[in-house]
């Protein structure tokens, strides 16, 4: 089982800071890498504040 990606959780964001430019809302934090890295090299475990994001318009797949 692969760890969650940043890029799919509804509470990762990118910064306007450059040396710090990913960021995650759960956790208060800014990153110069993925969150999910230093969540990983910090906790040896995958995130566990992931939740995946809803879809914009959900009517609309497959386009």
């Amino acid at each position: 089982m692969s760890s969650p990606r940043c890029n799919q959780c509804a509470h990762y964001f990118i910064t306007h800071e450059l040396p710090f430019r990913y960021g995650c809302r759960a956790l208060d934090f800014k990153s110069q890498r993925r969150p999910e890295l230093d969540v990983i090299a910090s906790s040896g475990q995958a995130c566990l504040y992931f939740q995946p994001k809803t879809p914009v318009n959900p009517t609309r797949q497959g386009m």
